[in-house]
């Protein structure tokens, strides 16, 4: 393998002439036009985006993170209140809960999907508990029916972190419409990134998708009118045209994404190497396809030897954290400590090339 092989390539994505058209032309029109944030272009990917993923209402914001701290502060989470979430998630599901206030409860995850464990979450709940914050890690759905109705059972918000699972579906239910709100990012790496930072929540609540347009734009709709304390967290116009011009492809980018999954599913025979599991009825976009090994360090330093790269997601559990020492947690979450030590993505995008995914399968196989 002569060509070099990178955990992901987002130039190459850019090469597709037609994408590349369509996103210069759009640029072009809005630096003549003058109008650089919230403008036609972020009008139009909102539609777009709720209509793709049968939702009433979808708004727009500068980030993933934003997206859900604007939808704990739209129902009033703050203060004294508990938010039930994955402590195997990127540190901004629950340092979006600290922000606002409240407090991060961990619940541990289901060893196969990586994902919170439904079955763990009952028994944490409190009096201060105001919602769960299930996050759909890697590019497949958290089990949500069951989660749905305990939050049904505790009148509680369902608060769904779609980082990495745009397309995502149980049966035909896209992830982020199965709660009160559903919150993506468009960071670059993400299976629908843009070419800075993004993000956009789901909701079929007008009362909730007219807050959060209110907390966006620093607490109102009219200038120097200000309902609430808000934030400047506006997605621009050139953030936006690059997700319109995607959003025409992406899929087709995540069938690729699911052609190169299956294909490593084949060609990787190494009886050390857990692959990924996927759940029956299932949709999973592997935003990232990520292994167990149980002696991690011994795999990489394989990897490393033939120029393989890699990516380590997460290796330590959020609780555990210097930022939220101040909360004292006392989790000791089995599944969630043994994966943090045993699980290794290897590279996947959606121009990764079968050569590359047969040579990446032939090193693992002589692990």
């Amino acid at each position: 393998m002569t060509k070099k092989i990178k955990i992901f390539d987002l130039s190459e994505q850019y090469n597709n002439k037609n994408l590349s058209d369509e996103i210069d032309k759009r640029f072009k029109d809005i630096l003549h036009s003058g109008q650089y944030i919230l403008g036609k272009n972020v009008k139009k990917l909102e539609k777009k985006f709720a209509l793709i993923l049968n939702a009433k209402y979808a708004v727009s914001c500068n980030s993933g993170t934003d997206a859900l701290i604007l939808s704990l502060r739209a129902c009033s989470i703050g203060s004294g209140d508990e938010v039930i979430t994955s402590p195997f998630t990127y540190f901004a599901t629950a340092e979006a809960i600290a922000l606002v206030g409240a407090k991060p409860i961990f619940a541990d995850i289901n060893p196969h999907t990586f994902n919170i464990n439904y079955k763990k979450v009952e028994s944490l709940i409190t009096k201060k508990t105001k919602a769960i914050m299930p996050v759909h890690i890697f590019g497949q759905a958290a089990e949500m029916i069951p989660l749905k109705k305990l939050c049904r059972k505790y009148n509680l918000k369902l608060i769904e972190d779609c980082a990495q699972s745009f397309g995502a579906k149980i049966d035909k239910t896209y992830t982020g419409t199965l709660g009160d709100f559903g919150c993506f990012s468009f960071f670059p790496t993400k299976n629908l990134g843009c070419a800075g930072d993004g993000g956009i929540i789901l909701t079929n609540n007008s009362r909730y998708a007219n807050t959060l347009m209110k907390l966006r734009n620093h607490g109102g709709l009219t200038r120097n009118i200000h309902e609430y304390i808000g934030y400047n967290s506006r997605l621009d116009e050139l953030q936006a045209a690059v997700l319109i011009a995607k959003l025409k492809i992406v899929n087709q980018l995540n069938r690729n994404r699911i052609k190169i999954a299956s294909l490593y599913n084949k060609l990787i025979t190494n009886k050390k190497i857990i692959k990924p599991y996927k759940k029956n009825n299932y949709f999973h976009v592997y935003n990232q396809y990520t292994i167990k090994v149980e002696n991690r360090l011994k795999f990489i330093n394989h990897l490393e030897k033939f120029s393989i790269p890699y990516g380590i997601y997460y290796p330590i559990p959020i609780y555990k954290q210097k930022a939220f020492s101040g909360f004292r947690y006392k989790y000791k979450l089995n599944n969630t400590e043994r994966i943090c030590k045993q699980c290794i993505s290897i590279p996947i995008y959606p121009e990764l090339s079968n050569d590359k995914v047969e040579y990446i399968s032939n090193i693992i196989n002589k692990y």
